[in-house]
């Protein structure tokens, strides 16, 4: 439980932050009321000073297949950004479907015929251990490396990940030599005994928002359970999986076992997922590709799928709460990685008695966030990924901003140069706008009016998604009401973002299929087989 309480501790402000500095809010171009108002942020010197020079070098840019560093099958290579410039940081090496057979080829080889799921759990365990032993020594250079290519501040990495990421290691380590079957009794004379296997080659492609956290998530159970590994990483971020596969071998890890291809959706991960040799597929990212990678493992050999995908989660602030308690978690629950998470709270419904109240205190703490260069002390948030969910948020603001909810602040670009987006706060959201309904994946907090939880329950639920939810109460009634109607995979009670690695996370609806984390995930990576035995003359049965 250490590891989760730090992200929500560490990651989360004191309402005492430095005073504001003045920044204009910037033309959204279909308003001209808006182009003469403004706003006074704490933001603008830091996104517009010269860029921190990263303190880590890019060693590892080809693929990793059977154990070897490689250069991709046609010799191509894409760049990778820097979201804080726009600036190429490095070439990476450009798997496609040659690259794809390559990879489940050395691992099929590394499964069928190699030592891995025929070493000891405990000998597995070890080689985990030594991972994550080795991962912590260089944790700094990972933190740094993370922020560089993704943009998340480099505190939020190297004081939360990281060390959750050697956290997740741990834990499935733990369970290596934990995994085992069951004797069954049956009706008549017979010895039954069920064999959990590892399930095979597992194909797993994971997104930018979080490389190593979504690293740690797939790879952790697939090794645990003896499996072979072909891993796709996002093309916005594929830099520090590269480098901690390289750690993996430094660990003992036989060559085949884990296997990366960076590239593209539609030419590698499409090529993973309807790969007739893999034998298992876990996929996080959107509701629109995972619908995507469910039919290509559908229509290739019927591997089965898990997927962690979209959400829009409701954060509901009841009468009864601490006003400024919950001002700072609903800020913290939908602003945290930039707004880049699947379960932000992107949907903050507030009781109408302390409406009022919670709009003006959460409009003062989004104006006193600190947004710059992620690698200075003390910044709470950093550029957006790149150009397209950069234009894709300022799409949104414009359409809430078009539906006549009132953009209390932000709204605009910060800065010239980068990814960077001012927090935004809209009021008087209603529930069928588009910033209400669509997963906007970005600074943009909307608050909405509910005076009943029958209400606020008919209306939490009324979406595609139902990845998490959020729950503000003094009232342990009210909690419990609210807990058992949410149609959520997961319910946090007057917190927010905990993520112990003993945690199951995952979605209902169409936020997903299976449950990462926690023992759950460890059944995505084992197939159950049972032997049936006679029983000459039993003594007993």
């Amino acid at each position: 439980m250490a590891a989760a309480w730090r992200i929500s501790s560490l990651l989360s402000r004191p309402l005492s932050l430095p005073p504001a500095s003045a920044s204009s809010l910037l033309s959204l171009g279909r308003n001209s009321s808006l182009e003469r108002r403004s706003h006074g942020f704490s933001t603008a010197a830091a996104a517009t000073e010269e860029p921190i020079i990263p303190p880590v070098q890019i060693n590892y840019t080809q693929l990793l297949i059977n154990g070897q560093f490689v250069n991709s099958a046609s010799g191509k290579t894409f760049p990778t950004f820097d979201p804080r410039t726009c600036d190429v940081i490095a070439h990476v090496a450009e798997g496609d479907a040659e690259d794809i057979n390559r990879a489940v080829s050395a691992a099929r080889k590394a499964f069928d015929e190699g030592p891995w799921p025929r070493m000891s759990a405990y000998e597995r365990s070890r080689i985990l251990l030594r991972f994550a032993d080795l991962v912590e020594k260089h944790s700094d250079e990972l933190a740094a490396l993370e922020t560089w290519d993704n943009g998340k501040p480099y505190e939020q990495a190297a004081k939360a990940e990281l060390p959750l990421f050697v956290r997740l290691f741990h834990y499935y380590a733990g369970w290596a030599d934990k995994i085992h079957g069951l004797t069954v009794p049956a009706d008549g004379p017979y010895h039954v005994q069920t064999l959990h296997e590892p399930i095979g080659v597992a194909g797993q492609i994971i997104p930018w928002n979080f490389p190593l956290i979504m690293f740690a998530w797939k790879v952790g159970p697939a090794l645990a359970c003896g499996n072979t590994i072909v891993l796709k990483t996002a093309e916005q971020t594929p830099l520090t999986a590269l480098y901690v596969a390289k750690l993996f071998h430094e660990a003992g890890l036989p060559p085949g076992v884990l296997n990366i291809v960076s590239g593209f959706g539609p030419t590698a991960g499409a090529a993973l997922a309807s790969h007739m040799d893999v034998d298992k597929i876990a996929f996080t990212g959107s509701t629109e590709t995972g619908q995507i990678v469910l039919e290509l493992a559908a229509k290739s050999n019927l591997k089965p799928v898990t997927l962690e995908l979209g959400g829009k989660s409701p954060f509901i602030v009841c009468e009864d709460a601490d006003v400024d308690k919950a001002v700072e978690l609903a800020h913290f629950a939908l602003f945290f990685n930039q707004g880049q998470c699947c379960c932000a709270g992107s949907r903050t419904f507030v009781h109408e008695r302390v409406y009022d109240e919670f709009l003006e205190k959460s409009k003062a703490r989004a104006m006193r966030r600190i947004v710059g260069d992620p690698f200075k002390s003390g910044v709470e948030q950093g550029p957006q990924i790149d150009s397209e969910q950069f234009e894709k948020v300022l799409r949104y603001i414009r359409s809430g901003v078009e539906s006549s909810a009132t953009l209390e602040c932000g709204g605009g670009r910060l800065g010239s140069k980068g990814y960077y987006i001012q927090p935004t706060v809209f009021s008087n959201v209603q529930d069928d706008m588009l910033i209400a309904q669509d997963e906007i994946f970005g600074p943009v907090q909307s608050i909405l009016k509910f005076n009943d939880l029958g209400d606020v329950i008919k209306r939490a639920n009324a979406t595609r998604y139902g990845l998490a939810a959020g729950v503000f109460t003094n009232n342990v009634d009210t909690a419990n009401t609210l807990s058992r109607a949410l149609r959520a995979g997961t319910v946090w009670v007057n917190c927010f973002d905990v993520f112990d690695a003993a945690i199951p996370f995952g979605g209902y609806k169409m936020s997903g299929v299976g449950r990462e984390k926690g023992i759950y995930s460890l059944h995505n990576y084992l197939q159950v087989k049972a032997v049936v035995t006679p029983l000459k003359n039993p003594a007993w049965l």
